[in-house]
């Protein structure tokens, strides 16, 4: 078998064949697309997808191959009028560029540009004002006729889960349910579980497994080597996290960054200038409120996406550090992150 040739399951082949089918909708100059490898030998629209959709909504659980799956299509399709971003890295974008331009819908023309293509990884709404940013985003690329390719852990209904705030995104969902086919991609197998350790990019970091850890800020010895050297990092706008930092690598508390009131921006900036982020004395999620959680479930979203060596030091394993913790949206991703990079400890560390 080569290299580069991957093996499909069932639910990533009906994927595969429902983005082909929007290979029409591209504009005439760019519909000779090959499509090499695995998509070789998809041909046909699936019967249950209709002609008159804009795009498609590929969702399931973490580690299903959703973003392998978009990556592979974006990849093979043969035209420059095309952009993919992490939603994420987008948003943070999108606020400085409304900034800028004064207009949110100049902004997003400003950042599509001339895309006949747009894909959006890891899709999701947790916020009541990214939630408005989004419903304009969806009244742009919907009236634009762009094609869309979202990959996300919820169904469309299930978006802006806070009951206090879900009916106000309900118009958006509507337009969601209206204009995209709605996939589903979620086998048995979550394959973050079998992926080999590899010495680069993200998984180049290290689980390490703490006999104690502080909690609400309290330092530990497993800190020490944080409270020494250490030196106020700018985020911008007059705002700083202590961390102990050199050349190309940022130590940092959980505590400091993740009880301040950090943002995925911030973390996206970080990566800008660190190629190695460690995070000390995390605590077990289920000991601090739901917003610290919600941080960190960020942090590891940006460094992820950016493929950046991450370290974390926490008493116990990935899934029971976020065990009993109160619905905190795509935490379960979180722990399934977590779980891909190699473990380290001592033996007399707790682990249940």
């Amino acid at each position: 078998m080569k290299p580069d040739t991957v093996v499909l399951d069932p639910a990533q082949q009906a994927a595969l064949h429902a983005l082909e089918s929007l290979l029409p909708r591209l504009r005439p100059a760019d519909r000779g697309n090959r499509w090499p490898g695995a998509f070789a030998a998809l041909r046909g629209r699936p019967a249950d997808l209709r002609a008159d959709r804009s795009g498609i909504y590929l969702h399931g659980r973490p580690g299903r191959g959703k973003t392998m799956v978009m990556d592979r299509f974006f990849a093979s399709v043969g035209t420059h009028r095309k952009r993919r971003f992490h939603f994420h890295a987008f948003f943070a974008a999108l606020h400085t560029a409304t900034h800028t331009l004064g207009s949110i819908e100049r902004a997003i023309d400003d950042l599509l540009g001339d895309a006949d293509l747009v894909c959006f990884d890891e899709f999701h709404v947790t916020d009541i004002g990214d939630a408005m940013l989004i419903a304009r985003m969806l009244d742009t690329l919907f009236a634009d006729h762009r094609a869309l390719v979202v990959t996300s852990n919820y169904r469309p209904q299930d978006l802006l889960p806070n009951p206090l705030f879900h009916d106000h995104f309900l118009p958006s969902i509507e337009q969601i349910l209206a204009n995209l086919d709605i996939v589903t991609l979620d086998g048995p197998l979550d394959y973050r579980t079998r992926t080999a350790h590899r010495d680069t990019g993200f998984l180049a970091g290290h689980y390490v497994l703490t006999a104690g850890v502080a909690r609400h800020g309290m330092r530990s010895a497993d800190s020490g080597c944080v409270e020494r050297g250490v030196v106020d990092v700018p985020l911008g706008n007059g705002r700083t996290i202590r961390a102990h930092t050199t050349t190309d690598a940022i130590t940092v508390g959980f505590h400091d960054i993740c009880a301040a009131p950090t943002s995925a921006a911030d973390y996206l900036r970080l990566t800008e200038r660190y190629r190695h982020l460690t995070l000390r004395e995390v605590p077990p999620l289920r000991d601090v409120p739901p917003d610290w959680s919600m941080r960190l479930v960020n942090l590891v979203d940006v460094l992820y996406d950016a493929d950046l060596p991450f370290t974390i030091h926490a008493p116990e394993l990935p899934h029971e550090l976020t065990v009993g913790v109160p619905a905190i949206p795509d935490l379960a991703r979180t722990a399934s992150r977590l779980g891909e990079l190699p473990l380290t400890g001592g033996s007399d560390v707790r682990t249940a």
